[in-house]
């Protein structure tokens, strides 16, 4: 784990101002391919991860999910077949925050762990919950 991943993210304040572009290439240096773009006039943090198939592209927008619920900080996820997009930044501040680039980090780290192996699991008769096989 890297040690950007390893930081906990800060609780943001409406209101709170978006990292400095400064900030941002000194952030940017620690995190790899990630690309820097702006969209509806917000800079994000967006990267393409690829996988063999659906399922593995699932179970890893599942672990992001994951990852982004406990420390209450959320990307968008377009999850297709063999492929999720993540794309990280800060409502609050309207544009990049250092959480953003905490939960980039983390987003690699989670990509690493999976390896080429994709996951494999059924879905319980409750439809609701996956059973590691």
């Amino acid at each position: 784990m890297t040690e950007l991943a390893q930081q906990k993210c800060q609780p943001c304040q409406s209101g709170s101002s978006p990292i400095t572009a400064e900030e941002i290439t000194a952030l940017q240096a620690k995190i790899t391919d990630w690309n820097l773009l702006e969209y509806e006039g917000i800079p994000r943090l967006q990267k393409l991860y690829k996988f063999a198939n659906f399922q593995g592209a699932i179970a890893f927008t599942n672990a992001v999910g994951e990852a982004a619920e406990k420390e209450g900080h959320h990307p968008a996820l377009l999850t297709e077949w063999g492929k999720v997009t993540v794309s990280w930044w800060t409502h609050d501040v309207g544009g990049l925050h250092q959480n953003d680039f905490i939960m980039a980090a983390r987003t690699d780290d989670i990509y690493r762990k999976f390896g080429s192996k994709t996951p494999s699991f059924s879905v319980a008769e409750d439809g609701l919950t996956f059973l590691a096989k």
